[in-house]
């Protein structure tokens, strides 16, 4: 179970932070077929930073006391289908909202990945685990503009979106599948806002 779940949080961490690094490449074709100027070019990105940087830490304390998976999980659902909505949309407005929302969902997935392999690696084995799947982040975020540009040249800025939905819904069907167990060490406790 420990190579799975370290499998699934690094994949899902590569997703989101080449998503975040590739959508700045596909921003010019998506001011073109969309006919918006820089500003809401601008909200494109920031919406996404926005949402995580609001909804990190909360995340993180609500996966704590409801379950680590449980989040993840969610978190997973939520980007995939921000991705597959911005991914079909047409209106400038609405990828700004869906932005915002596939932030929280980047929000859920890094408040609680490292969370996860803590509580399933023990103290010898975590270092390389956590080497893993830091590695897969700055992989993602830096294969992101190459990827961004790849999937935006060949199939339009929208792939750069679509992208993700397939292998959004694989981690979520082996988190669902293949990992049972969840982790709520503050299961007693309340969520103080």
């Amino acid at each position: 179970m420990k190579r799975v779940v370290l499998l699934l949080t690094s994949l899902s961490s590569f997703l989101v932070s080449s998503t975040l690094s590739s959508v700045s490449v596909a921003l010019p074709s998506m001011g073109r077929e969309l006919i918006v100027e820089s500003v809401t070019l601008n909200w494109i990105m920031m919406s996404f930073l926005v949402a995580s940087t609001m909804t990190l830490m909360p995340f993180g304390r609500l996966a704590d006391i409801k379950g680590r998976r449980k989040i993840f999980i969610m978190g997973v659902g939520v980007f995939t289908l921000a991705s597959m909505i911005i991914g079909l949309s047409n209106s400038a407005d609405l990828i700004i909202a869906f932005r915002f929302v596939q932030g929280i969902g980047g929000a859920m997935i890094f408040a609680t990945g490292v969370a996860i392999l803590t509580s399933v690696f023990p103290l010898q084995e975590r270092g390389r685990a956590l080497g893993i799947y830091l590695a897969s982040v700055y992989t993602g975020t830096t294969a992101g503009p190459l990827l961004g540009g790849v999937l935006t040249e060949a199939l339009g800025w929208r792939a750069v979106f679509l992208f993700n939905v397939p292998l959004g819904v694989f981690v979520m069907g082996m988190m669902l599948c293949k990992v049972r167990m969840e982790w709520a060490e503050a299961a007693r406790e309340r969520l103080d806002v």
